[in-house]
């Protein structure tokens, strides 16, 4: 950068020099003109620093969206979502479930009547624990309301399985966005219909973290909000990595997945302490035995991996 700055600075005083030389007395004795392919070299190396990639991005001008204009631009793909995990579906017979889940939707807007809140940050501290269950159907039960659109981002970019629970294609999607593959209208899926919008994982990355702290995913998020209604993310569980700390950054609030009798109380209780900083919302306790739970919690159902379980969550806030 400080290259760039230098020449900026020299050209800028060339052009003082320039201006000063026009109201000079007549008498005044000018030094000799530069050669012209003097100035030439020194703009075209102007030039190509500011061309440069790392440049292009820290000048990128950050501009509205238009929902009309990416619902006509973006790819439009039938989807096939899991009925295991799609509590809304048609061959979803959890009733109760569903309804749980509107009451979570509810919870969310009273705390945007109270503060910022439209990017959500759905997170856990080990992998299983339903997060990404926990996303989509918060995003399903988001645009069941009139008028309303959300962008659900995938942004697991180490291992990516929301676009199996969508039943989409997993690319072109985030990865491929951030490493400058594909521009944001290229991953960006619409089933169609309704106000749903999706972000797959991509293609898989072995340079995650450097890829969602470039800057691209800030731009992305920010561009988002100021269409979508909502904006939800499922990201990398917490510990192993640091990529849901990175991303947490960029949102509004967060939730925290735990799964009963499956997640260390050590590492929730450790998780739940960072998140604190990062505007922790709550936290969504799975797997509870249904005949536990009390009035104000939520139940859901969900697949994982090779063993398939009936999951039930609760809210605590």
């Amino acid at each position: 950068m400080s290259r760039i700055h230098e020449a900026l600075r020299k050209a800028e005083l060339e052009a003082g020099a320039i201006t000063t030389a026009d109201v000079q007395p007549a008498d005044h004795q000018e030094p000799a003109a530069r050669p012209k392919h003097e100035n030439t070299a020194q703009f075209a190396e102007i030039r190509n620093e500011i061309q440069s990639p790392l440049v292009a991005d820290l000048l990128q001008v950050k501009r509205s969206w238009d929902l009309d204009d990416i619902k006509r631009r973006c790819a439009q793909v039938r989807w096939d979502p899991d009925p295991l995990s799609d509590v809304f579906g048609q061959e979803s017979q959890n009733l109760e479930a569903a309804e749980q889940f509107r009451t979570l939707r509810s919870r969310l807007y009273q705390l945007r009547a109270e503060r910022k809140l439209r990017v959500v940050l759905v997170t856990s501290a080990i992998a299983n624990d339903g997060k990404t269950f926990v996303a989509s159907n918060l995003a399903q039960v988001i645009v069941r309301q009139p008028d309303r659109h959300v962008l659900l981002i995938d942004a697991d970019l180490r291992a990516s399985h929301m676009h199996a629970v969508m039943g989409a294609p997993v690319a072109p999607g985030l990865s491929d966005y951030l490493s400058g593959a594909a521009d944001e209208t290229a991953v960006i899926q619409h089933g169609r219909e309704g106000g749903l919008y999706f972000v797959a994982g991509g293609k898989s990355a072995s340079n995650a973290s450097e890829l969602l702290s470039n800057g691209r995913l800030k731009a992305l998020i920010e561009n988002a909000a100021s269409c979508f209604d909502w904006v939800i993310i499922d990201s990398p569980p917490c510990l192993p990595v640091a990529d849901a700390s990175l991303i947490a950054g960029l949102c509004d609030g967060v939730l925290l997945v735990v799964r009963a009798s499956a997640t260390p109380s050590s590492a929730a209780t450790k998780v739940a302490q960072e998140l604190r900083k990062r505007n922790l919302l709550g936290v969504v306790l799975n797997a509870v035995d249904e005949k536990t739970l009390s009035y104000g919690s939520y139940y859901g159902r969900g697949h994982y991996g090779s063993s398939a379980k009936d999951d039930s969550a609760r809210l605590i806030t």
